[in-house]
């Protein structure tokens, strides 16, 4: 394991994903599960999004239940919470690349090796299987970038009642914020419906990986 792991990491340094895929299939990984492994990292990663994202929003609503006192600190959590949303969104957005990158791998090899078939039975099936799987793919990648485009604005929201909250730690600043905390919700219950589908979407596509392989 740790012999994969710095190997893994010096080819990763190069930049070079082709040559990396060629040295993982030399140690028995091939692509397909690569892109199936990358599938569930994405999926754990919006789920976990969706988590923080969730937590936010409670620390969001608790705004208006604290005393002046401790507004100070009520702030501090929220933005600790902004900068958790932020850094799990770029989690996701990471994660979709990593996968497009090595479907695109996947495909471009399938297709070339449906030339070295000598039964046209076999190769019929086989084109066949590729295409339902480009399909389920472009399935996949709907949805999870719908769930990822819609966290941005989410995020926007939420940087401007934070930003608003440093300045105004006031009364008059948590009732201003109580205005807008309903638009808020509702932006982040859709957001967490969307990242819903998508880790639906995901287990759909593992599956039909796991059972074509």
């Amino acid at each position: 394991m740790r012999t994969l792991f710095l190997l893994s990491f010096a080819l990763l340094l190069t930049g070079c994903s082709s040559v990396y895929y060629g040295a993982m299939e030399k140690i028995g990984i091939p692509k397909r599960q690569i892109l199936v492994d990358r599938v569930q990292s994405a999926r754990g990663a919006q789920q976990e999004a969706k988590q923080q994202f969730a937590r936010a929003l409670e620390q969001f609503l608790s705004v208006a239940k604290v005393p002046p006192t401790e507004l100070k600190a009520t702030y501090d959590r929220l933005n600790d919470e902004l900068k958790r949303s932020e850094s799990r969104a770029k989690d996701v957005r990471d994660r979709i690349g990593a996968i497009d990158s090595v479907a695109r791998a996947l495909f471009e090899e399938w297709n070339l090796e449906l030339s070295q078939y000598s039964n046209a039975a076999l190769r019929a099936q086989s084109e066949r299987q590729l295409d339902a799987t480009k399909r389920r793919y472009a399935d996949l990648m709907r949805v999870m970038h719908a769930a990822a485009d819609r966290m941005e604005p989410v995020l926007v929201s939420f940087r401007d009642q934070v930003l608003f909250l440093k300045h105004n730690l006031n009364a008059q600043a948590v009732a201003a914020l109580g205005n807008t905390s309903r638009d808020l919700q509702q932006d982040i219950g859709r957001l967490i419906a969307e990242m819903e589908k998508a880790i639906k979407e995901a287990d759909a596509f593992i599956s039909t990986m796991q059972a074509v392989q």
